[in-house]
């Protein structure tokens, strides 16, 4: 092969490298805890009752252990505008007059010493904008993964709607202090930590609101022009 044909080899590979990859359900870090502590009671002599299955008779029915559920309330909403001007003009002259020594004009072969570079003139002008504005509402359940040792719980789930033109999910995965649980058991998706929290969908709708990879290409800063 001649070297074009390598170059758009590579350019093939590269812009290949840039196709988003399909999301798909059942992924193992957003599926449901189910912890040791829950497997079926194991028979005790001389007992019934067994710490880690057991109820609180006083508790509020707040999540507080690995496996509990707990409902997030989603109330996002974000809003940014940015405007950026920048204007620059620069002119250069440079010249040199013919010198004089002992009072007579210096000469180079009878020539004056003396130039003039022609006047340079440089201009630039920039505009950009950018206005956005984004809300999320909703709920979604979640599991606790993991009690940290300061109490604070680290969750996570996902939700899956399959509609008749493909499938929307939500998933979402932060940390909970146990004092911003509400009494049913829910929290704002406000109060979540470290929040993690996507929305989005597959299918032919979803696909033709995506920029092709060729596309991307010419607007991406891998275009020289």
């Amino acid at each position: 092969m001649n070297r074009s044909v390598w170059v758009l080899v590579g350019v093939l590979v590269m812009l290949g490298g840039c196709v988003q990859k399909q999301v798909k359900p059942d992924n193992p870090m957003y599926a449901p805890i189910r912890p040791q502590d829950m497997q079926p009671v194991q028979p005790m002599d001389g007992s019934i009752y067994n710490a880690a299955t057991s109820m609180n008779l006083y508790g509020d029915g707040r999540a507080y252990r690995v496996g509990d559920i707990l409902t997030v309330t989603l109330q996002e909403q974000t809003s940014s505008k940015k405007k950026n001007k920048t204007e620059l003009d620069k002119e250069t002259s440079v010249s040199l007059e013919q010198g004089t020594a002992f009072g007579n004009g210096i000469s180079v072969l009878g020539n004056p010493l003396s130039f003039n570079l022609p006047t340079s003139t440089t201009e630039f002008a920039g505009e950009g904008k950018s206005d956005m504005s984004n809300s999320l509402n909703g709920s979604i359940s979640v599991t606790v993964h993991e009690v940290l040792p300061n109490g604070v719980l680290l969750v996570r789930g996902e939700k899956w709607l399959t509609l008749n033109q493909g499938d929307e999910y939500i998933r979402v995965s932060g940390m909970v202090r146990p004092q911003d649980i509400g009494s049913d058991n829910s929290i704002a998706s406000t109060k979540l930590a470290d929040a993690r929290i996507a929305y989005s969908g597959t299918g032919a709708v979803n696909d033709t609101n995506v920029m092709g990879w060729l596309s991307r290409f010419f607007v991406s800063a891998l275009w020289p022009l």
